[in-house]
């Protein structure tokens, strides 16, 4: 199973959070992340972010990012979006 953890923050506090799982195996871990970015998306009412190459390398390198206002085109209401992979087949 693949779960991914979406966590929306201001002033160090979380306000929002939610968990996406994947169970099918013949999905690659891209194509699940971007599900899982689109469904807390859908979920807190929000525009899907751009990935920037900031986030693109963090994510390789320790399954977890960070959205501030630089990966959104809309005004967000919020300091950040936080994805972190907590659990991987």
């Amino acid at each position: 199973m693949f779960r991914i953890w979406g966590k929306i923050f201001t002033n160090n506090h979380l306000i929002q959070d939610m968990v996406y799982e994947n169970k099918d195996p013949s999905w690659n871990r891209t194509k699940k992340v971007f599900a899982g970015v689109h469904e807390f998306c859908l979920a807190f009412d929000l525009q899907e972010p751009i990935w920037l190459d900031k986030n693109i390398n963090e994510f390789k390198r320790i399954d977890r990012t960070r959205f501030t206002q630089d990966n959104f085109i809309e005004t967000i209401e919020f300091d950040y979006l936080e994805i972190h992979v907590i659990e991987e087949d």
